[in-house]
């Protein structure tokens, strides 16, 4: 019997020991999530049950690296990710004895490509999106450096305004998002990189995914206040970042079209735009029944008041999941189910 009982009871002091117990939800991750987080931690402590979650902005790719650590109380409950958690991260997890993670699906966002409402629109394919950002791009049956210096010199339709785009770092999902859709979908309209594809697909994922390095991309953080701000300093720029934040600065930026379609809640939900990608968060099921509230605050997150189409966090720019999906994923994340790559 004491045999029995001295297993759960290691673990469980190894989880809370007092240089790290804590009675608080602790969240990091995505920046793109950040503010449906935060939402819903606020709401969640407004019930007055459990203490409000603590939410930390640090990028999907940052916060899953916190996430896989380590099972413990010094380490975080709950990441969210703007990019579905990769195999790698999951063998990280593993080796670290994060071995049961819980997979929650919250909603769609769109990426956009904004400008100062002070510009002109635009309108934007996905292959000059691609030609404007490569590292490298096909001249004449050849890779060469990237040439292009205007949007005009892409195509005299486009403005003549200088190629400045404000940009994730590699350790955003949304930077990873916009690589897979816009920068390889753009790459895949150009034939010669197309045929590449089909013969060598690493060697065209290696020319689909290198972004310029020359100062026409530049790497601003993962706070999307800042690139608002200098958008309206720099009417001429652009910035990425994702539909939500659009969303709530409509009185300061404008998002480029994309093969003629708006990034709008509408042609998100309908699949009409094409830049749009899942957002998710990742549970530790360790913690759960150890930090007080985690199943909750799932259950919060996954509500119909919550992520439904009538939803609080809805307003906040979250475009909710089909109805049936949204209660097959309240229902896995209720019985805790994990993660099935």
């Amino acid at each position: 019997m004491l045999r029995q009982l001295l297993i759960p009871a290691c673990l469980f002091g190894l989880l809370a020991s007092p240089a790290s117990a804590r009675d608080q939800i602790r969240i990091v991750g995505s920046s793109t999530v950040f503010p449906f987080a935060t939402a819903t931690a606020e709401q969640f402590g407004r019930l007055g049950t459990f203490k409000t979650p603590v939410v930390e902005s640090t990028g999907s790719g940052g916060g899953l690296k916190l996430f896989c650590a380590g099972v413990g109380l010094s380490h975080p409950d709950i990441t969210n990710s703007s990019r579905r958690i990769k195999s790698s991260e999951v063998d990280l997890c593993a080796s670290n004895g994060v071995d049961e993670i819980v997979e929650v699906k919250i909603g769609f966002d769109g990426i956009v490509l904004a400008s100062s409402r002070k510009a002109a629109p635009v309108d934007l394919t996905l292959e000059q999106v691609f030609r404007a950002l490569a590292k490298e791009i096909p001249v004449d049956g050849k890779l060469v450096p990237n040439p292009y210096t205007t949007w005009a010199d892409i195509d005299a339709s486009l403005p003549a305004r200088k190629i400045e785009v404000l940009g994730p770092p590699p350790t955003s999902g949304t930077r990873d998002a916009f690589v897979e859709l816009a920068m390889e979908g753009g790459a895949k309209a150009i034939p010669m990189l197309a045929d590449l594809r089909k013969q060598d697909k690493k060697a065209f994922k290696a020319v689909a995914h290198s972004i310029r390095e020359d100062g026409a991309y530049v790497e601003a953080g993962e706070n999307d206040n800042l690139i608002v701000q200098k958008l309206e300093a720099n009417p001429d720029a652009f910035g990425i970042f994702g539909f939500s934040f659009l969303d709530q600065n409509a009185d300061k930026v404008q998002g480029a079209k994309v093969g003629g379609v708006s990034p709008t809640f509408e042609a998100i939900a309908a699949g009409d735009y094409s830049v749009s990608r899942s957002l998710y968060f990742y549970v530790k099921k360790a913690h759960v029944g150890v930090v007080p509230g985690v199943q909750e605050f799932v259950a919060e997150f996954t509500s119909e008041k919550a992520a439904g189409d009538d939803g609080y966090l809805a307003d906040k720019g979250l475009i909710p999941l089909p109805e049936a999906q949204r209660e097959k994923v309240r229902e896995d994340s209720a019985g805790l189910a994990p993660l099935s790559l």
